[in-house]
């Protein structure tokens, strides 16, 4: 197999909690012979690996910078706070930051939320990672504001979580270098778009040429049909141009009389 006939393949980065497996599913069926490959990235790191050709696009994080990168959000989280089982905050639907002043609300290094005032009291430290503030969770040093999606992605058995009424809210969003936006990008951004196989990705459509109109046939002087007025009356004369008098006798004969016995 010679080169140009390898098929090009398509690099999709992805942060913790988007799982895009519906995506590529689509992508499979629409492009099986465009490999993807699914490139795991912190959400630190996500836009070093977009912008260095990484990968050719990725679910993100907002905000995004718009000065080389091209943005299009997806949806938005619930924010919810992690508490062991037996906290207090696990016997509520749902809870406001300000149920959560007297807690030690860890703060990850790696934080998806966009923070005005932190809730609660902050930590000695802040951990690592958000898999690190799990744990620290779970061994009862504190509590854990994230977006739903992370609760769920280190769910652990002695811990649940609690929707936060005025928390801020994580947008997930798909991303990638404005200057390469190739062939490949638009087609995946059609798939996230809910686009079918057959769009034509916003262009307009070929707007229906006009019918040609149908030409009546002329009637000329020569021809056969009979002749009519104004009114829709024939003229009286008959196809052959003879004049419209008495019909003939019997016999079919005409001009000659018959002779008497």
């Amino acid at each position: 197999m010679t080169g140009s006939e390898v098929p090009h393949s398509f690099r999709l980065a992805y942060v913790p909690g988007v799982t895009p497996g519906k995506w590529v599913r689509i992508w499979n069926e629409r492009l099986p012979d465009v490999p993807l490959t699914l490139v795991a990235v912190s959400p630190g790191e996500a836009f070093g690996v977009l912008r260095g050709g990484g990968a050719d696009a990725g679910f993100v994080r907002l905000p995004v910078d718009r000065t080389d990168l091209s943005a299009i959000p997806l949806y938005t989280e619930t924010t919810v706070v992690v508490v062991p089982k037996d906290h207090l905050v696990a016997t509520a639907e749902e809870v406001s930051t300000e149920d959560l002043a007297d807690e030690i609300v860890l703060h990850p290094l790696d934080d998806t939320l966009v923070w005005e005032q932190l809730p609660g009291r902050p930590a000695i430290e802040r951990p690592a990672t958000t898999a690190d503030a799990i744990e620290l969770v779970a061994a009862g040093v504190g509590v854990l504001v994230v977006p739903q999606s992370l609760a769920r992605l280190h769910h652990r058995k002695d811990l649940t979580y609690r929707p936060v009424s005025d928390a801020p809210e994580s947008r997930v969003a798909l991303s990638w270098p404005q200057e390469e936006t190739t062939d490949l990008v638009e087609e995946f951004i059609g798939i996230v778009r809910g686009r079918t196989v057959n769009s034509t990705r916003g262009r307009p459509p070929t707007p229906p040429q006009p019918k040609a109109k149908r030409k009546r046939p002329e009637t000329g002087s020569g021809s056969g049909a009979q002749r009519k007025t104004a009114s829709g009356k024939p003229t009286g004369k008959n196809p052959r141009g003879a004049s419209g008098g008495a019909k003939a006798g019997k016999g079919g004969k005409s001009g000659k009389p018959r002779r008497r016995p």
